[in-house]
């Protein structure tokens, strides 16, 4: 016979809340996969182009829903607004007599940064994030840890290295370069405009590991005079076209990186281990010219613990460096860390500014 637990009233309240916080941790998937659900029903674009505070049955018409779901197209976005992704406004049937009828919903800063028609929209980079090629790694985490050989979880659960993926997935390929393309025209907007005295004087520079060109075109649209390339491997730039500043280079940073005056890595670095990060940032010495003559390296990235920051963006650095450890042989790294691979590489000096909220853009020079 199971013997009776007793215990007092402050250990119950430890207890209840202690349960709650593991609960929480352990149902957080259902709150990226109810925004991806979001995303991929439209629901933002349906909210922006109504125009007004969107009553529940007119978005189960919108959105062409059986009605029979309304119930849990209700569920779904409470839960929503409780994350701060919609917000409701009252609804009145006669404005000036303020009669309410119901509430409705409306965007927010965070969901108008999902809208498709949002240059700066990150919904993409949701997509390819929560793609089950990307969440499937994660349920054999640790058997990984118990040790079976390969690199990354990544590797272990899809067969072959993250960066060797998307030359035999073409689908996820141009998935992920759209996401990546999304990211960089939002940081650039920032980028262009608090740190513009970074680029100016330059006469060439090249963008390593830049995708499809976002960063880059971004960068050549603002300096006509500037020279760009885009350097990335074959199959990322194979059939881009270049335009009038703007050129693509098929190539591997690891064995060569074409000279410029500057060279650009944004999101980069944290992808690698510190040996690989020491013979990129090698390969980006010999590629520009002393300090006197203006070389100097752009590096876009995370610094962990460089600034005080709100728990809420730590965490997402955090986050972000355990997915590193899932997908990759990189890491996140604070200033102490990062210092040591650009004085271990031959750069003397650096700078960080820290305008990027999560990231920040170092300026490093030989």
């Amino acid at each position: 016979m199971a013997m009776a637990i007793v215990i007092d009233n402050e250990e119950a309240k430890m207890l209840v809340q202690a349960q709650a916080h593991i609960w929480n941790h352990i149902f957080n998937f259902l709150n990226s996969m109810s925004l991806k659900c979001a995303v991929q029903l439209g629901i933002p674009d349906v909210l922006h182009s109504h125009g007004k505070p969107m009553l529940l049955s007119e978005l189960v018409l919108a959105l062409g829903v059986p009605q029979s779901r309304t119930a849990c197209l209700h569920r779904l976005m409470r839960m929503l607004v409780h994350s701060g992704f919609f917000s409701m406004h009252r609804v009145y049937k006669d404005p000036e007599e303020e009669e309410e009828e119901e509430k409705g919903y409306v965007l927010t800063p965070s969901s108008r940064l999902l809208l498709k028609d949002n240059p700066l929209n990150v919904s993409q980079f949701l997509i390819a994030m929560l793609d089950p090629v990307l969440v499937t790694p994660w349920h054999f985490l640790s058997a990984w840890f118990q040790g079976n050989g390969l690199a990354t979880p990544f590797e272990a659960t899809n067969g072959r290295a993250f960066w060797n993926y998307g030359a035999h997935d073409p689908e996820y390929n141009n998935l992920f370069n759209v996401a990546m393309a999304n990211d960089a025209r939002l940081v650039m907007s920032v980028v262009l405009r608090e740190c513009e005295a970074t680029f100016q004087g330059l006469g060439s520079l090249v963008d390593v590991g830049g995708g499809t060109g976002a960063a880059a075109m971004a960068i050549a649209d603002k300096f006509p005079q500037l020279k760009c390339i885009v350097f990335d491997l074959p199959h990322v730039v194979g059939n881009l076209v270049g335009s009038k500043n703007l050129d693509y280079v098929g190539g591997d940073m690891f064995d060569f990186i074409p000279h410029a005056d500057a060279v650009l890595l944004k999101w980069i670095l944290h992808d690698w281990s510190d040996e690989e990060c020491v013979k990129i940032l090698k390969r980006c010495r010999e590629a520009i010219p002393c300090t006197d003559k203006g070389g100097r390296v752009i590096i876009i990235d995370m610094v962990i613990g460089d600034n005080k920051m709100e728990n809420e963006l730590t965490e997402t650095q955090l986050l972000f460096d355990m997915l590193m450890m899932g997908l990759v042989t990189g890491r996140e790294r604070s200033k102490q860390e990062l210092e040591k691979l650009l004085l271990e590489a031959g750069f003397t000096h650096y700078k960080i500014i820290p305008i990027l909220g999560l990231r920040s853009l170092i300026e490093v020079y030989p």
